[in-house]
């Protein structure tokens, strides 16, 4: 059946070659479909106007009606302006124009009366817009109303002669004539439960409300459909491992895991570490490849769970490797897990780019007749020489720094079925970025510290109260604790970050004579870092000036206190790792936030953040509020940039709502064979075809 959403951009009336080719290139719009899914960014409210005297600094957009008094060019070259002043009963509000003064100059008339529409800014005593929107008042003019919408386009179009009104124009005028051809997308049910407008009314409205509430009705149906539509994928792709493709191992015996845990546990487990443990092992038992994430904060014992888990391999005849980023995280893991295994005979080895070739042959011969039981390892573990005689399970840590391929590369290590995986993550995830971009995996949280950990007391202080944090440092030194003291990263200047960090280390030096430092920085030697990162994990030196590179990987329970300079340049997300740094030990344990006087508001926001809370899944979420997320790790991959109506910092609600629906669906209609599924089957295959996103129409 031909489509008419189909049908070439170029084919609608009113556009032409030469607009069809604008928003080709400019937009990417080819189609009739493309043209109604390219949806406004905002709407304009025309329906009030408001006086100059009423003007405040929180309004976005503002109508304002007055009398233009008079206007002049002021400047020359980049700074040459046209400046108009209107005036109404309340007061004078300064227009300004940097583009087309010439001829702006002489269609604006003194004396005449104007509306004016714009972002209103605030200099000094005096209200101004920068490129208003004009439209003379005469007593047959009618002064246009409602909310009217505001597309994103492109300079080259508006030069052209196709701005956001022309745009708006070509899609009323399709949307006349298309209307009805608008199919459902959602089951009746679904519309009913929810009290959902039908697409056709959800998609009118999203372009040409006539007031607020069915702008919000629209974009309320809208946004819960395109998440529901990407949670569908997600949950199929999640249930299809559940299948014949997936056989996994069935593990089990648990004798040696027994032993352990009566026997050998230094610690009790927290009830969040007890729930993993029991998620992981139900995965490994149900004969399908387990594929979960664990999600846990810095220092909430995830390394001791994954040894459980890997006992659960071991007592079932197979082996376990657990892949670190980095070679020092891989040897303090190694050494973690070395002296809870020996405790009841489990071979464990280590495998890096630095084991030597005779070391290298041993490791890789008892891999292969399957003597050695547990491997930890870097990259090493990925090479085409690195075989298994059953590898059982793969447990990734840090996983969002290794590449898809490197992991598959690793899950292909064995001729016995694949491997469970259990990814490891110590930055937490918001709940709604954990349902988007990792809603193929079963995911487990540990939400709790271990018992006898000490929250770490965070404190925001300024260079005026620089002598009184050194002194304190001086004070824990004294009490024989170790302290780190970071410098920034700004991506821009690598020499302006070098020399920052080095004049910081110089002052340090000097304020601290006698005490023993380490630097550490992004110049360096491989060798010469790992060399100076030892010296402080051994305790021969006592403070660490560094940059970010000791944000993952070095564990040290001894150093108790944090200094982060110039911290308003830290996303909250790194702040948190970087506090996760201390209070690893049974002490008392401090993080200084350092900064200058004048903060922005997003500086203070973020500061006030870490001083309130210690909570990752709580930073995590007001990170995600304040920057999106698009600048989150691992989301560019996700494709949940694509959303055009759902905000993960404020919907977590309606995701929550549309996963729950998705999943309970696909539970009872796998293959959406029933007949109120169809309309939802319809929609899935046009996104197999790639003929839509989210949103297209049909």
């Amino acid at each position: 059946m031909n489509n008419i959403f189909s049908t070439k951009i170029e084919f609608l009336k009113g556009v032409g070659p030469k607009k069809a080719e604008l928003l080709n290139k400019e937009l990417g719009i080819f189609t009739f479909g493309e043209l109604i899914a390219h949806f406004p960014f905002r709407h304009e409210d025309r329906t009030q106007f408001y006086r100059v005297g009423d003007l405040h600094e929180e309004m976005l957009y503002v109508q304002v009606k007055g009398k233009l008094l008079r206007k002049e060019v002021v400047g020359s070259g980049r700074s040459k302006r046209l400046v108009a002043y209107l005036k109404d009963e309340t007061g004078m509000l300064e227009l300004v124009w940097f583009k087309g003064i010439n001829w702006l100059d002489k269609q604006i008339k003194d004396g005449v009366s104007y509306v004016v529409f714009g972002k209103p800014q605030r200099f000094g005593h005096k209200w101004s817009i920068t490129h208003p929107e004009m439209e003379v008042i005469t007593a047959e003019t009618k002064v246009e109303g409602g909310l009217m919408p505001v597309y994103h386009t492109s300079d080259k179009m508006k030069t052209k002669g196709l701005d956001s009104k022309g745009v708006s124009k070509l899609t009323r005028a399709l949307l006349e004539n298309t209307y009805d051809q608008i199919q459902e997308t959602l089951p009746e049910y679904i519309l009913k439960r929810f009290h959902f407008l039908s697409k056709k009314l959800a998609v009118a409205y999203a372009h040409f409300p006539k007031d607020p509430t069915l702008l919000a009705d629209a974009n309320a149906r809208l946004k819960f459909e395109e998440l529901f539509f990407m949670q569908m994928k997600l949950i199929a792709s999640r249930m299809g491992k559940k299948t014949e493709k997936f056989r996994g191992q069935v593990f089990k015996n648990i004798p040696t895991l027994n032993l352990f845990y009566k026997e050998h546990l230094p610690f009790d487990l927290t009830n969040a570490q007890k729930r993993v443990i029991r998620e992981v092992f139900k995965d490994m038992t149900s004969g399908y490849q387990m594929n979960r994430l664990l999600q846990g904060d810095v220092g909430s014992g995830k390394t001791i769970v994954a040894f459980i888990c890997m006992l659960i391999a071991l007592d079932n005849e197979a082996q376990s490797c657990i892949m670190a980023p980095t070679e020092i995280l891989a040897q303090q893991h190694y050494e973690g897990l070395k002296e809870h295994a020996e405790k009841i005979g489990v071979t464990i080895d280590l495998l890096t780019g630095s084991t030597k070739a005779k070391k290298r042959r041993e490791i890789d011969e008892t891999l292969r007749d399957g003597s050695l039981k547990i491997i930890v390892g870097t990259h090493a573990l990925i090479e085409a020489k690195v075989d298994f005689k059953n590898l059982g399970l793969c447990v990734i840590d840090e996983q969002h720094r290794f590449g898809v391929a490197q992991r598959a590369a690793l899950w292909k290590k064995t001729s016995v079925a694949a491997p469970h995986i259990l990814v490891m993550t110590a930055t937490p995830i918001p709940r709604t970025l954990a349902m988007t971009v990792y809603g193929d995996l079963d995911v487990s949280v540990i939400d709790e510290l271990p018992a006898g950990r000490k929250p770490i007391v965070t404190s925001h202080r300024t260079d005026a109260n620089r002598l009184r944090v050194f002194g304190f440092i001086k004070e824990e030194i004294a009490k024989g604790r170790q302290a780190y003291i970071v410098y920034p990263l700004i991506e821009e200047s690598e020499k302006l970050d070098y020399n920052n960090l080095m004049d910081g280390y110089e002052s340090i030096c000097r304020a601290f004579p006698g005490v023993p430092i380490s630097i550490v920085h992004g110049r360096m030697k491989p060798e010469d870092k790992d060399y100076e990162m030892q010296r402080f994990v051994k305790g021969e030196t006592k403070i660490m000036v560094a940059t970010t590179v000791i944000e993952v990987g070095v564990n040290v329970p001894n150093a108790s206190v944090m200094v982060i300079e110039n911290s308003e340049k830290f996303g909250l997300a790194q702040l948190h790792q970087l506090r996760g740094r201390v209070g690893r030990g049974a002490e008392q344990s401090y993080c200084i936030l350092m900064t200058g006087k004048k903060l922005s508001k997003d500086g203070k926001f973020r500061i006030e953040t870490m001083c309130r809370t210690n909570n990752g899944f709580e930073i995590a979420d007001a990170d995600l509020k304040l920057r999106g997320p698009g600048d989150i790790e691992g989301t560019q991959q996700s494709g949940i940039l694509n959303l055009k109506f759902a905000d993960l910092g404020r919907d977590a609600q309606v995701l929550q709502e549309a996963r729950a629906l998705a999943e309970q669906i696909l539970e009872e209609d796998p293959d959406l064979e029933k007949e109120e599924h169809a309309v939802i089957r319809r929609q899935q295959a046009r996104f197999a075809k790639k003929e839509t996103n989210w949103s297209r129409i049909s």
